[in-house]
């Protein structure tokens, strides 16, 4: 046996995991296709309390830290952009359409360690819980800006608790 064989059977063992991996995301997305998409943002969001740069971890089914969403936007980490407006959360990632998630569907908020395929220091993530449709989600992102955790905690839990205009007036 020579090395042209080897290298044939390592590159045909190569192709095939890389055959499997997209067929496993595909398979992934298929059953998926039933879950709601993300909401885009509204003209007016209101008053910016904080935003900061961060990357974004991935969003998985709650108490499944390991099902990855795959929904519009959701799927892939990247760069992001987070903002705590009045009426809710945008992530904005480029090169996807910004996710809106209203002050209303937002179910928690806090920090974890580690998700999917990242692990950090203790407590070194940003975990948003919410409602994407009927299902319930965390989405895990990691700071990056001059921002604290804490403090884009204390602003969202502040957002969470403030009343809304209709339970104000």
């Amino acid at each position: 046996m020579d090395r042209t064989f080897w290298a044939v059977v390592t590159i045909g063992i190569l192709a095939l995991l890389l055959a499997l991996m997209l067929l496993g995301w595909r398979a992934r997305r298929r059953r998926q296709s039933g879950m709601a998409t993300p909401e885009a943002p509204p003209a007016t969001l209101g008053r910016t309390l904080i935003e900061v740069q961060a990357l974004y971890v991935g969003t998985t089914v709650t108490g499944e830290p390991l099902n990855r969403i795959t929904v519009k936007g959701l799927g892939f980490r990247a760069r992001a952009t987070l903002t705590v407006a009045e009426t809710g959360l945008v992530l904005a990632i480029p090169g996807q359409s910004d996710v809106f998630i209203a002050r209303d569907r937002i179910t928690g908020v806090g920090r974890a360690t580690w998700t999917i395929d990242r692990t950090v220091e203790p407590d070194g993530l940003l975990l948003i819980g919410w409602r994407l449709g009927g299902t319930a989600v965390d989405s895990y992102l990691r700071l990056t800006g001059d921002a604290s955790l804490g403090e884009v905690i204390d602003r969202i839990t502040d957002l969470m608790s403030a009343p809304t205009e209709s339970e104000s007036a």
